[in-house]
């Protein structure tokens, strides 16, 4: 049974950041709300928190896994940035945006795409998750939490105790949650494409 904890939506509190981070670098599975929809987050190093990722949404190797990170500065050590990209990305965040970037040595190479070495990368603009990973001090490897044949994801806290409580160890509740889950823009050939419509403004990067 999955631990549920309540969190204030825009002031968290410190213990129960602090109470959640402590089980997630302890490999609990963790389904939170963000800036977009709910996602599921585990460590970075976590030996069993991706293949559980890959299971309860059906997802194949070649999925690109999204480290969601505190900082512009975090997120530079974990993808390769031209000038060009620099800029764009740095305008868009925080927000609703993940990006498909080349990855560097620190993304073990279970987590980048097998063959394209890639690996996504998002900073959300949302109290909790900003809290949390300051609290970790280290990024989450995360994906929307959509099971398959789903079109949305749960919005709310509550529905997601009900729907996934046997499957995660801890959920986040911060209040009510978007549905949309975030806009992927593919940068990993040199120029933006806009693989997933979804939370972010699409049109400045088309």
């Amino acid at each position: 049974m999955a631990r549920y904890v309540e969190v204030h939506p825009r002031d968290p509190q410190p213990h129960s950041v602090a109470r959640v981070a402590a089980m997630v670098l302890d490999d609990a599975l963790l389904a939170y709300p963000t800036d977009s929809c709910y996602a599921l987050g585990c460590r970075l190093g976590s030996p069993t928190g991706p293949d559980r990722i890959r299971r309860l949404r059906g997802l194949s190797e070649r999925h690109h896994f999204t480290l969601v990170c505190s900082s512009f500065a975090q997120l530079g050590q974990f993808v390769h940035l031209d000038h060009a990209v620099f800029r764009a990305v740095k305008s868009a965040t925080p927000g609703p945006y993940t990006f498909i970037l080349p990855a560097t040595r620190e993304v073990p190479r279970r987590l980048a795409h097998p063959k394209k070495r890639t690996v996504g990368v998002r900073i959300p603009d949302h109290p909790f998750v900003q809290a949390l990973l300051r609290e970790m001090d280290e990024p989450l490897v995360s994906s929307s939490l959509l099971r398959p044949g789903e079109s949305e994801p749960p919005s709310e806290g509550w529905e997601v105790r009900e729907g996934f409580d046997h499957l995660v160890d801890v959920v986040v509740d911060a209040g009510a949650c978007g549905v949309e889950p975030s806009t992927v823009v593919d940068w990993s050939d040199g120029y933006p494409e806009v693989v997933r419509v979804g939370a972010g403004d699409p049109s400045r990067f088309l």
